[in-house]
């Protein structure tokens, strides 16, 4: 049900408005964000007559907002709200809060109810609060640059061992919940075999450990079999078991040259990305590409991809969702880097692809193919300051939405810089003319 608006006052309750500093960053932003476009865009989500009356929209977005701004987890940013008067002014409280808003679960609810299209409007919203901001300017748009990065899924480093061990711990676990009689469940076997191959592989015992992996191997590919002995012929069952019994028939046939290998139970989809990086060879998650404008590094675009596509191949989609961001039919120049060869996006804008030989152009066009790598810093950013580095959110929507937080996150600090420096500024010259008005009165004084 939608939330109701209950704009009468209350008695014995505190207001926000006399607590806070108006000149407070984020108490200007709060005035220049439309919030109104979240209950039109969100309205149609909730019932409109049943259920309980569910919490205000402007809410749960500003815990969004603030949620990828601090870089803060769920639990942490209700936590703190409660603490913070500023931010729950952000958020549309008129009256200080001394209890949570809502339990930390009802912010996982509400992205995958909203999901990465929802999340779009957000972003959407910070890029017009740019331009109202006079952060960004509509000719930035004309000049833009992409690149990707990985977003590492929130998963242990995987091994065969380790995958094996957990997956039979799985099988056997869900196969005593149904109450299936197993003939062995390798439970301090499977545990020896464990712990032995970690320390042979500490001792450099290699031959050792992988006996003891083959050993693990053969135990999960056991349980595999009597498990689907059990439950031939129940339909009920076999939908139970469905999901682990594929990821074990998965894990116990590929090999090390196998293709979309099997890294994780609980995130399958995630893949191996190697992007040369001498301090992180590989990592586990998915790829992400993101479009910022060449001048200023404000991001225009972000999209999160399932598995590990090659660079070009992503271009199309990650140009089409600025285009829709930016309110634009085409784009202007968009410079990448040599990943992108092929890309086949000549209709949307004119891609400049920067490789050797970039030295011989003109100068006004080297000037902005030197701007390439101010991308660079900004995925560095979004890794450490905005939540991209690490994604705890769970599956391939997760990934999507992590993409897009990070983004809109990115883009909300660089509005609150604004009023910041704003804000700074302003206490410097209050400061000068005052200093400057003592100077005037001694001089009077002394004379």
């Amino acid at each position: 049900m939608k939330a109701k608006n209950n704009k009468a006052g209350l008695l014995f309750q505190q207001p926000l408005k006399p607590l806070v500093n108006p000149d407070h960053s984020l108490v200007q932003l709060s005035e220049v964000v439309n919030w109104s476009r979240f209950e039109e865009k969100f309205g149609s989500l909730y019932s409109p007559d049943s259920g309980r009356p569910a919490k205000p929209i402007r809410l749960m977005v500003g815990l969004q907002y603030l949620k990828y701004t601090f870089n803060l987890s769920d639990e942490a940013i209700v936590a703190g709200w409660v603490e913070n008067p500023y931010w729950q002014y952000f958020c549309g409280e008129r009256y200080f809060q001394y209890e949570p808003p809502i339990d930390p679960t009802s912010m996982t609810k509400w992205r995958n109810k909203v999901k990465s299209d929802g999340l779009e409007e957000l972003l959407e919203e910070t890029i017009k609060a740019g331009l109202k901001l006079k952060v960004i300017k509509k000719n930035d748009f004309n000049k833009l640059v992409a690149d990707t990065t990985v977003q590492q899924k929130n998963i242990t480093y995987p091994t065969d061992a380790k995958l094996c061990h957990k997956l039979r711990i799985k099988l056997v676990d869900l196969a005593k919940a149904s109450k299936l009689q197993l003939r062995q469940s390798y439970e301090r076997v499977g545990k020896r075999a464990y712990v032995m191959q970690g320390r042979y592989r500490r001792a450099k015992q290699f031959k050792r450990a992988k006996k003891e992996v083959k050993k693990l191997r053969n135990y999960l590919r056991r349980i595999t079999k009597e498990v689907e002995r059990n439950i031939a012929g129940n339909e009920q069952l076999r939908i139970i078991f469905d999901t682990l019994l594929q990821a074990a028939k998965k894990l116990l046939a590929q090999t090390k040259k196998s293709k979309n290998k099997l890294y994780s139970i609980h995130e399958p989809h995630v893949c191996c990305i190697g992007k040369g990086k001498s301090h992180k060879k590989y990592e586990f998650g998915n790829k992400v590409g993101i479009v910022t404008t060449a001048k200023n590094n404000f991001i225009v675009g972000a999209l999160g991809f399932e598995g590990n596509p090659y660079d070009g191949h992503t271009l199309r989609a990650n140009l089409k969702q600025t285009m829709n961001l930016i309110g634009r039919e085409k784009l202007g120049d968009v410079y990448v880097d040599g990943g992108y060869k092929k890309h086949g996006c000549e209709d949307i804008g004119n891609v400049e692809i920067v490789e050797k030989g970039w030295r011989k152009k003109k100068r006004s066009i080297k000037r902005w193919i030197k701007r390439r790598s101010s991308i660079e810093p900004t995925i560095g950013h979004l890794k450490e300051d905005n939540r991209l580095g690490r994604n705890f959110l769970k599956g391939v929507e997760g990934d999507k939405m992590n993409a897009l937080g990070s983004a809109f996150g990115y883009n909300m600090r660089k509005l609150l810089k604004k009023f910041t420096f704003a804000y700074i500024f302003m206490l410097k010259i209050i400061e000068f003319y005052r200093n400057l008005a003592m100077k005037s009165k001694l001089k009077t004084r002394l004379a």
